[in-house]
C-alpha cells in the first residue's frame, strides 16, 4: 500500500479498533477453516471414492504448496495497491472451491475445486495482514487476537467437516460454504471502520509529523524467515505425528493420541494471545527468542519423557512455538516497511509450505527406525530459531504506538 496509508496512523483521533480486530479475528477464523478442511476431508475421500493414501495424501500437499507459494505473490501485489476487496472475495472463494470438492466425480476435478480453495486463502491472508496491522494501530496484543482467530478456525476445521460430510456424505460439502458466507459478511464492517479511522487521521495528522524513512532491513528478514522455517518444521512435526506418539507413550491408544491433538491446539491458542501481551512489556525479539530457548526443553520433553507427564509438555511445547507467531508477522512488516504484504506473504505461506515438506521426511525416518527416534531431530529446530533470532535488531515500529485503550476484543 502506499506509504503515507500505512505510516501516518499516528493520531489522536481513536476509531473503534477493538470491533474491528473483532470482526478480522472472527472473519480469520473462518477463512482459515479452509486450510484444516483438506486434510480432514481426506478419510472421506478415501472412504467414498476409494482413492489410495498416496492419491488423498497428493490433495493436501498440492492445496498447501500452492497456497503457500501464491501467498507471497499476493504479497507483492497488495505492496503497489492496497486491495482490501480481496477480503470478502477471497473468502468466498476459498470456501466455494472446498464446498465443491465434493461434488467433483473425477480426481482431476477435486484436485481443480482444492487449488482454488487454495488460490483463495492465500489471496487473504498478506491483505488481512496488512488491514489487521492497521487496525491494531502497533497494538501487539490486539495482533494476536486476529492470528488466534486462524488458528482455532484451523483447530475446528476437523470438527466442522466430521459433523457436516461425517453424517451426510461427501454431496452435503456444499454447506461448507457457510462460513465463507459468515466470514465474508463480517469483514465489511471491519474494512468501513479501517477506512474512517484513516480518513480521521488524515484529516486530524499532525503538520509536524513525518513519514517513516526507515529502509528495508532485507538481512534481518532473511534471518527471520529462517527462524520461522524452523519453527514451521517443529509444530508440522509434531501436530502430524502427535497422537501416534502419545497413543505410544502412555499405551492408552487412539484415544490418547485425539487428546494429545486437542492439547496441542489449545496450547497453541494460549501461546498466540500470551505472546502478544508479553510484547506489549518486553521487545518483541527478546520475547520470540526466550521463548523459543524455552521451548528446546518443552520439545524434548515431549519426545523423551514416557507417559502422562507427556501431556504437560505437549502444552509447553505448543504454547512456546505459538508465542512468537504473531510477533513475527509484525516483525516481518517492520522489517521490510515498504513491502508488508510481501513480508505478510512470506511469514504467512511461504514458510508453512517448507513445515509441509518435512513431514513425509519425518515418517521416513520413522518406519526406518522408530516414531521417537525420527522426532528428536525436532528439539533442534527452535535452537535453530532462537540462534536466528540472536542479536537481531528491534525494528522500529512501522505505525504509531498502541493507544492506551484496551485490546482485547
Amino acid at each position: 500500500m502506499p506509504t503515507t496509508t500505512f505510516h501516518s496512523l499516528r493520531t489522536s483521533t481513536r476509531p473503534p479498533r477493538n470491533r474491528a480486530i473483532t470482526l478480522l479475528a472472527v472473519g480469520h477464523a473462518c477463512v482459515d477453516v479452509y486450510q484444516g478442511a483438506v486434510a480432514a476431508l481426506v478419510p472421506f475421500f478415501v472412504a467414498e471414492r476409494a482413492y489410495t493414501y498416496a492419491t488423498a495424501s497428493g490433495i493436501v500437499l498440492a492445496a498447501s504448496l500452492l497456497s503457500s507459494v501464491a501467498q507471497p505473490l499476493f504479497g507483492a501485489l497488495t505492496d503497489h495497491k492496497p486491495l482490501p476487496w480481496l477480503l470478502p472475495v477471497s473468502t468466498l472463494v476459498g470456501g466455494l472451491g472446498i464446498a465443491l470438492s465434493g461434488l467433483g466425480g473425477s480426481y482431476a476435478l477435486t484436485l481443480l475445486f482444492v487449488a482454488v480453495s487454495g488460490i483463495g486463502v492465500a489471496a487473504y491472508h498478506p491483505e488481512s495482514a496488512r488491514i489487521a496491522r492497521v487496525a491494531s494501530r502497533g497494538g501487539h496484543t490486539a495482533m494476536s487476537w486476529f492470528s488466534l482467530g486462524g488458528n482455532l478456525g484451523f483447530a475446528f476445521s476437523p470438527a466442522l467437516v466430521a459433523l457436516v460430510v461425517g453424517f451426510g456424505g461427501l454431496t452435503m460439502s456444499p454447506l461448507l460454504l457457510l462460513p465463507a458466507l459468515a466470514g465474508s459478511v463480517l469483514c465489511l464492517p471491519a474494512l468501513r471502520i479501517v477506512q474512517r479511522g484513516q480518513e480521521a487521521t488524515s484529516a486530524a495528522a499532525h503538520p509536524t509529523q513525518t513519514l517513516t524513512s526507515a529502509a528495508d532491513d532485507r538481512r534481518s528478514f532473511l534471518r527471520l524467515t529462517l527462524g520461522v522455517i524452523c519453527r514451521s518444521v517443529a509444530f508440522t512435526g509434531l501436530s502430524t505425528f502427535i497422537s501416534f506418539h502419545m497413543a505410544q507413550s502412555t499405551g492408552w491408544g487412539p484415544t490418547a493420541g485425539t487428546a494429545a491433538l486437542v492439547v496441542l491446539y489449545l496450547g497453541g491458542a494460549v501461546g498466540t494471545v500470551l505472546g502478544g501481551r508479553l510484547a506489549e512489556r518486553r521487545d518483541r525479539v527478546t520475547v520470540v527468542r526466550r521463548s523459543y530457548l524455552l521451548t528446546v526443553l518443552a520439545v524434548a520433553g515431549v519426545v523423551l519423557v514416557p507417559g502422562p507427564l507427556g501431556y504437560l509438555f505437549v502444552a509447553l511445547a505448543s504454547a512456546g512455538l505459538y508465542v512468537p507467531f504473531s510477533l513475527q508477522v509484525t516483525l516481518a512488516q517492520d522489517y521490510l516497511p515498504h513491502r508488508v504484504g510481501t513480508a505478510g506473504g512470506i511469514t504467512l505461506g511461504l514458510t508453512v509450505s517448507v513445515g509441509g515438506i518435512a513431514a513425509p521426511a519425518i515418517g521416513l525416518l520413522a518406519d526406518a527406525t522408530s516414531l521417537r527416534t525420527a522426532l528428536i531431530p525436532l528439539i533442534a529446530m527452535p535452537a535453530l530459531s532462537w540462534l536466528a533470532f540472536r542479536g537481531l535488531p528491534e525494528p522500529a515500529a512501522a505505525i504509531g504506538p498502541p493507544s492506551q485503550e484496551a485490546e482485547s476484543p
